[in-house]
């Protein structure tokens, strides 16, 4: 007999296991989390309007938040009527705050009476990680691609020179448009290698047009992408060198998600 205990124990064991299985699949509660409770977050009171905790980067008065890439010194560009304009005698323009994984918001527009065709039609870009003075760093190109003909991995809404835009949702020049992105840096080892690609979720005018894209190095003009270790970035607007009319932006507001 004393041989058949630990049979006996273990048939136990297994049926109140058994037991306690069923019991969590009847209760409900089994499968309830209580804990941690996720912070309050108020939305904007309109579309578009910075949630509360939001950076607002550009409120239509001001670039205090902003400095020229090329030499660090203040933004230069023209803020009027609740809009900054690209002025592309100085060049381009970035946060003075860094960031790394985070949602932004941009509201950006194409002159009405724009000229010009193809990439020299309102062409800009946001830079996601500005990594060097210049157009280095991770591009979401901004043009108008309203009618106008270019390659597709180089019209709105694109990674720049890697992912075109899953459908064309731009607005006819004059119109008010806007971006929501979702950027997830990239992750390199203490050698500079990768450990974890950069990723890109992009809304152009509410609709999806990259859905967790993969990038596969930061912005080249020629030759393939290819990436060099950072850590936090600013944000960066380009000035384009094209001779079209420059574009204007507002709205601009930020949630780090790291």
């Amino acid at each position: 007999m004393t041989r058949s205990i630990p049979k006996v124990l273990a048939l136990s064991a297994l049926a109140i296991a058994a037991t306690s299985t069923a019991s969590a699949q009847d209760d409900p509660k089994a499968t309830e989390k209580w804990e941690p409770v996720p912070k309050v977050v108020t939305p904007g009171s309109k579309d578009s309007a910075p949630p509360s905790d939001a950076v607002v980067l550009f409120d239509g008065r001001d670039l205090a938040g902003w400095e020229m890439s090329k030499d660090h010194s203040p933004a230069r560009w023209k803020v009027h009527d609740g809009i900054v304009t690209v002025d592309k005698t100085t060049g381009n323009i970035q946060t003075k705050q860094r960031f790394r994984d985070y949602q932004l918001h941009l509201e950006w527009q194409i002159p009405k009476n724009i000229t010009g065709e193809g990439q020299g039609r309102g062409n800009s870009g946001v830079f996601l990680a500005s990594t060097g003075p210049g157009d280095e760093g991770y591009e979401l190109q901004i043009m108008d691609s309203f009618e106008n003909k270019t390659y597709v991995n180089g019209q709105a809404a694109s990674v720049y020179k890697q992912t075109a835009p899953l459908v064309n949702a731009a607005r006819r020049p004059g119109d008010w448009q806007t971006y929501d992105i979702v950027w997830t840096a990239p992750v390199f080892a203490a050698d500079g290698s990768v450990k974890s690609p950069a990723y890109v979720t992009v809304f152009h005018n509410g609709v999806l047009v990259q859905n967790h894209t993969e990038l596969t190095g930061e912005t080249f003009y020629i030759g393939k992408p290819k990436y060099k270790a950072y850590t936090d970035a600013p944000i960066k607007l380009q000035a384009h060198g094209d001779h079209s009319e420059p574009l204007s932006f507002r709205n601009i507001w930020v949630r780090p998600l790291n």
